[in-house]
């Protein structure tokens, strides 16, 4: 009866710390099938992608990071485990709430917004140096930014 007690007890003690640390992590994106969540357009630029997986691991895509941010501010972020954007210089998936990102109207983006995101720093001044000036953001600039297509001059 001990030993059924002691296994027991370790059986929840493990079934308890894997709820503690859940990972959300991206999915693959197919240009073929999936379609932004707000705009309705096929994801046809695969390098400006965005997802989330919300905490149920539910994904929701997204053709441009403005599409992403859109519904994060309309429908809040109690559901969301975590929100990725592709890395414009690796094309890598990023967490939005660690990159960084700028902001330049003329930015080509595939639905106008002008926001690029990177996953450093170092990568943005890089970027910058080689394609001109833009607005540097945080996650949090995100939430209050003036998002709505942007015409290009």
């Amino acid at each position: 009866m001990k030993r059924l007690l002691v296994i027991s007890t370790i059986i929840a003690m493990m079934l308890l710390a894997g709820c503690g640390n859940k990972e959300y992590k991206p999915k693959e994106v197919s240009a073929e099938t999936d379609v932004c969540e707000i705009c309705n357009m096929t994801i046809s630029h695969m390098d400006y992608a965005g997802q989330i997986v919300f905490k149920n691991n539910d994904h929701l895509v997204f053709d441009d990071l403005g599409c992403l941010m859109e519904y994060v501010i309309a429908n809040g972020e109690s559901e969301i485990g975590a929100a990725y954007i592709k890395d414009e210089s690796t094309n890598e998936w990023i967490n939005v709430k660690e990159a960084v990102y700028i902001y330049e109207a003329n930015y080509w983006t595939p639905m106008n917004y002008g926001v690029l995101a990177f996953a450093s720093q170092e990568s943005v001044d890089a970027y910058m140096n080689e394609n001109g000036q833009g607005k540097q953001l945080k996650y949090d600039d995100l939430l209050t930014f003036e998002w709505g297509i942007h015409t290009h001059e």
